[in-house]
């Protein structure tokens, strides 16, 4: 079984809300994960992006790969703490 990080969409129409979960890569946009990892409001301002970091790295290590959107955001999400050091 090949894993990826993506996301889930959740939310009403016309007012997306995503969850970044882990899932089998042959599973429908919104099947069931394996492990839900944490979520994406495209809509904020401020905190978009909310997500278990151990859980996400612990993934990765395992051979998750991330989506093309999945990765673009948790390197967005970790670029200002490292600016910050």
């Amino acid at each position: 079984m090949s894993v990826r990080i993506r996301l889930q969409r959740i939310g009403r129409p016309k007012r997306a809300y995503y969850r970044v979960v882990a899932i089998d890569q042959r599973a429908k946009r919104n099947g069931k994960p394996i492990e839900i990892l944490g979520q994406y409001d495209p809509v904020l301002q401020e905190n978009k992006l909310n997500v278990k970091q151990d859980r996400v790295e612990y993934w990765l290590k395992t051979g998750a790969k991330p989506s093309d959107t999945v990765a673009d955001l948790l390197k967005k999400a970790s670029a200002p703490a490292e600016e910050s050091k």
